[in-house]
């Protein structure tokens, strides 16, 4: 098949690549749209993504297809089944597993991370983590799945009231996400920090009651902070926009050695509830149903289409594509 492979940092090669058989419990999906995250961008530049990365290996955790092999003892898929895919794979048996904690799985491997992704025509994944999609969903939106099954996971880790003051700083994808779960929660206002002029208008048609410039967000007051940008600036600005009894999700993924200056006095006079969020334990169905209820809109968040063969160049110059979303179509 072809596919683009990471062969190491910043060399990403369109090659022909041979993907193995299905062994028990797995399948093999043709993809048909492939999501490019953050995430991917990081693990391009050489940062670890939810799992070391081992090179050669083929990436994209965000993808959905079309079943076209199915292996020995897997009764739930046929061929011909249109599907998503959860990326996520736990070993079951570590501590956290058996605690309801999977995602924070001791062995974690993730199909696009530690395995092949849907960076490439075919994709062998199991069974267990394939989830049917209705006949109305286009495979664009299945892929986009997974990123807002992310989103869920972190949104319901805060408490909103409709007295809430919602704060969002980032409005790129992920900020879109967020805002349109958070808007659907009748709020008292949302305001998204977003330095970029052309999305101002998206993030007012999905709901913002108002769009603040960075530069003007230094005396802001609010109760609930979501933080999308993953820099140390911005994580913060989202403790010292908290007021008191204020929460902070800590969401954007940072490098690794960013760190941030946090007054603790600050945390215990405001007594604040700050949190994180990693990736998205069982949130798949839910997610399929709020894209299929058009709850979210994800569509309409894509801003860039590309082919296998354009990827070497698109991830090498993804900043100055102004990328919001991207999706590669098989």
């Amino acid at each position: 098949m072809k596919a683009a492979v990471l062969q190491g940092t910043k060399q990403l090669e369109v090659m022909d690549w041979t993907y193995r058989s299905p062994v028990a419990g797995e399948v093999i999906i043709k993809v048909k749209s492939c999501g490019i995250c953050g995430t991917d961008q990081h693990i391009y530049h050489g940062h670890p993504g939810s799992a070391e990365v081992h090179p050669p290996i083929v990436l994209g955790h965000e993808l959905a297809g079309v079943v076209v092999e199915v292996g020995a003892e897997v009764s739930t898929l046929q061929k011909g089944d249109r599907v998503s895919i959860d990326p996520n794979i736990y070993c079951g048996t570590c501590e956290y597993c058996r605690s309801n904690r999977a995602h924070l799985c001791n062995h974690l491997q993730a199909v696009g991370v530690t395995r092949d992704g849907g960076m490439g025509e075919f994709c062998v994944v199991p069974a267990a983590n394939c989830y049917k999609i209705p006949d109305a969903m286009t495979f664009e939106e299945a892929a986009l799945v997974e990123p807002l099954g992310c989103v869920l996971h972190g949104f319901k880790k805060v408490r909103f009231s409709p007295l809430s003051r919602v704060l969002i700083i980032g409005g790129g994808f992920i900020g879109q996400l967020f805002l349109q779960l958070v808007k659907n929660q009748k709020v008292h206002s949302i305001t998204v920090i977003e330095p970029a002029e052309n999305k101002r208008e998206l993030l007012y048609q999905l709901g913002a009651d108002e769009v603040v410039h960075p530069e003007n967000a230094s005396n802001l007051e609010v109760d609930v902070v979501i933080e999308c940008v993953g820099r140390g600036e911005s994580m913060e600005l989202a403790v010292q926009s908290a007021a008191k009894g204020g929460q902070v999700l800590l969401f954007g993924v940072a490098a690794p050695e960013t760190v941030i200056s946090v007054s603790p006095f600050e945390i215990f006079s405001k007594e604040l509830t700050i949190k994180g969020s990693f990736v998205n334990p069982y949130t798949h169905d839910e997610a399929i149903a709020l894209i299929s209820k058009k709850v979210v809109d994800v569509g309409a968040l894509i801003s860039h289409r590309f082919g296998i063969e354009e990827l070497p160049e698109a991830m090498a110059s993804f900043p100055k594509l102004n990328v919001s979303k991207a999706v590669i179509n098989h």
